[in-house]
């Protein structure tokens, strides 16, 4: 390191930033009376390098401390200690000897935090325990690291801004999507792991990949044990962020100090020239600083009673509205500008393409945890000028009782759309007259979405996702089995709507098999051909099970990595996904831009005999007719019209085709009960024999074309 001079800094931008001499240092506390930065010289270094103590008067402005630091540069190593009032009745909780991380840091050593928590470490609980000291100089915290921005060739890669409408969504965890058995590359588990599977999502026909949480998190946090191995579980899916700027470091093939940052670039460079576009899962609801009992890591130790919703009354507790101890304050205005910044950060250096936000209705609540109608947030994120072309997508609840699907405020914003979920789950499962309910999810969900002025992309469509069964579970169990999770299987949702045709789990009873394929072809189809946005869980399409756990979300082992051997097994599966995907690519009847005009005949619904449905009645069928004249293909032409039954009785079902009153005539594109050829191949469908009749196979799905 050269020889070390300070300068008096600049408050903007916070973080660490380069400058001509060196590296600008900025970081933000509102009530701290002293700042120290600390420089380490090596990530395993105890004791610092150099340590700078900020003078108010000269390295102060505001509530912003900042200071230049001439001789260091990329790559160098950094913490912060604050010292200030504990006073935890006012929200206060600062340390003078606790080494916290710079909130803006640009990536962190890979080291755990929770693995080197002193065994004696016990959190303040009054002012009178001032003297802890969860992570002083004796413990090896992770470090902040110094970060290039500009240290990365895009090659001319920009985010692709894909319509929303035109979207195929794959969820995936990034480690494991290669980190399981038969992933064929070489390193799997990683950022650069996931770039040798990129083929394999070309084939597919997938065209964005929305990842768990890559924001640094710890898996260590976790200290549930697993009742049949005596192992330690993990945080596994990463919905506790440590810090929101840096990429997980541990994902990172490279473990050098930032290699993450260049390495998660060159995974979303790759699949940019893929024309895949890159969602990131984020959590701005909670942190992993905990309630009361937590520790200290940044927020917690910088400004406290800033970036938290803490009780009014008593201040030294935090509002629970994520389920995880504590509530990120979203609508104090600083920190709103801190998510903004970050979501622009990783836009503008990333290229990152959009965002699906986690327990999104803690963004809408006020200081004091009251929801609000216009919540300043979402509404700047929806009209961000730089964000404008980027997706936005809420999860529209929280843990504390929120619930705002359809209504999520902000016009741009799309949402998950449980009630697509469970309404097909119970359809397909053959409840009783539920068949209006799965005709309304179909159609785009209007009923939720339209009389807030969105439209039917805004609807996310999912059978499942990471959060419950995947879709081979949901046919094999008919409850959750999350005994390996260490907390008496009392965790995970019991409203699973799933059958698992007659056997609990793995069976090699051939007809069961067949049924259970059968099943997910159905869920699947459904799926692609609804109006709306479809998200994919990702294996499903080659039957990846979790042994029935609807909450894998510790069990960081091959329960939830993906087993690629399944997609051979699978393969048929595997085709007719790609099938089903094309199907809805090449036909954009399938993914209006608007909801039916009624008065347009643009959708006709039909019971079995050809009649209008009585929709008090109706139960265990639906159909219906697209017009397809309004939409052109790519090719210039205008789209079909399509006829789609679906027969969820246990007996088949004689159905009466509608009439289509021109030389025109129906061509079988589908049948989910064929188990050889459920889904014909473009161009290939084939001329029905009966134009005025088909059997539709007990449990599955049929597809008709005009032509």
């Amino acid at each position: 390191m050269n020889e070390i001079r300070t300068f008096d800094g600049k408050p903007l931008p916070l973080g660490a930033s380069l400058t001509h001499r060196g590296v600008n240092f900025s970081v933000f506390s509102r009530n701290a009376s002293c700042i120290v930065l600390n420089i380490y010289a090596s990530q395993d270094d105890r004791e610092p390098l150099k340590s700078f103590t900020l003078d108010p008067e000269i390295n102060r402005t505001g509530d912003i401390w900042h200071i230049e630091v001439e001789g260091v540069s990329k790559g160098a190593l950094y913490l912060y200690q604050a010292d200030g009032p504990f006073e935890v009745h006012n929200g206060l909780r600062f340390d003078k000897n606790q080494l916290l991380m710079d909130p803006c840091a640009k990536a962190l050593t890979a080291v755990s935090v929770f693995s080197n928590l002193p065994k004696n470490y016990k959190p303040p609980v009054d002012e009178s325990d001032v003297k802890h000291c969860a992570f002083s100089r004796d413990s090896n915290f992770p470090k902040c690291v110094v970060i290039d921005d500009n240290d990365f060739d895009w090659e001319g890669d920009r985010p692709i801004n894909r319509p929303l409408s035109e979207s195929v969504i794959y969820e995936t965890h990034l480690k494991g999507f290669t980190a399981g058995k038969n992933s064929g590359v070489t390193k799997p588990g990683t950022y650069a792991g996931f770039v040798e599977k990129i083929p394999y999502l070309k084939y597919l026909g997938v065209n964005a990949v929305e990842l768990l949480p890559v924001f640094e998190f710890d898996e260590n946090e976790n200290s549930n044990l697993n009742p049949r191995t005596g192992g330690k579980l993990k945080n596994y899916w990463g919905y506790s962020t440590v810090n929101f700027f840096s990429p997980k470091a541990g994902y990172a093939f490279d473990k050098t100090p930032g290699a993450c940052v260049n390495e998660f670039k060159s995974l979303v460079k790759a699949l940019h020239k893929e024309g895949i576009e890159v969602i990131l899962d984020v959590v701005f609801n909670h942190t992993a600083e905990g309630n009361e009992h937590g520790v200290a890591l940044n927020f917690r130790g910088l400004e406290n009673s800033v970036y938290y919703s803490l009780v009014p009354s008593h201040k030294e507790y935090y509002m629970n509205f994520s389920g995880c101890g504590n509530t990120f304050n979203c609508n104090q205005p600083v920190v709103r500008e801190f998510i903004l910044k970050c979501l622009r950060y990783w836009v503008l250096e990333y290229h990152i393409d959009g965002f699906r936000f986690d327990l999104a209705s803690i963004l809408t609540r006020a200081e004091d945890g009251s929801v609000l109608g216009n919540a300043p947030l979402t509404l700047l994120i929806s009209e961000d000028p730089v964000l404008r072309n980027t997706k936005i997508i809420a999860e529209p609840w929280d843990a504390g009782g929120a619930y705002q699907l359809g209504c999520f405020p902000g016009n741009r914003w799309a949402e998950w759309n449980d009630r697509f979920r469970d309404d097909i789950r119970r359809f397909w499962r053959g409840d009783e007259h539920v068949s209006t309910g799965a005709a309304t999810r179909i159609a785009g969900s209007s009923d939720l979405f339209a009389s807030q002025g969105k439209k039917p992309y805004h609807s996310i469509n999912y059978v499942t996702c990471h959060d419950g069964f995947t879709m081979n579970d949901l046919v094999s169990y008919n409850g959750k089995h999350n005994e390996e999770n260490g907390e008496g299987n009392r965790d995970g949702t019991d409203s699973n709507w799933s059958w698992n045709m007659g056997f609990e789990g793995a069976t090699a009873n051939p007809l069961i098999e067949r049924a259970r394929n059968r099943q997910i072809r159905n869920f699947i189809l459904t799926l692609l051909i609804s109006q709306g946005t479809p998200m994919l869980l990702a294996g499903d399409e080659f039957r990846r099970g979790q042994q029935g756990n609807n909450n894998a979300y510790c069990q960081d082992n091959d329960m939830s990595w993906i087993d690629w051997s399944n997609a051979d097994l699978n393969n048929q599966l595997v085709w007719f996904t790609k099938q089903a995907i094309e199907l809805r690519k090449v036909h954009p009847v399938f993914r209006r831009e608007n909801f039916f005009d009624g008065s347009k005949n643009e959708i006709q619904w039909f019971d079995r005999d050809g009649t209008n449905p009585d929709w008090n009645k109706i139960s265990h069928f639906l159909a219906f007719k697209i017009c397809g004249s309004s939409f052109k293909k790519d090719d210039g032409t205008f789209d079909e019209d399509f006829y789609v039954a679906a027969n969820t009785d246990r007996r088949d079902v004689m159905v009466n085709l509608p009439s289509l009153g021109d030389e025109r005539k129906w061509h079988l594109v589908a049948d989910t009960s064929d188990e050889k050829r459920p889904l014909v191949e473009r161009g290939k469908a084939e001329l029905l024999r009966a134009q005025e009749r088909y059997i539709v196979p007990a449990g599955s799905l049929i597809i008709l074309m005009a032509k």
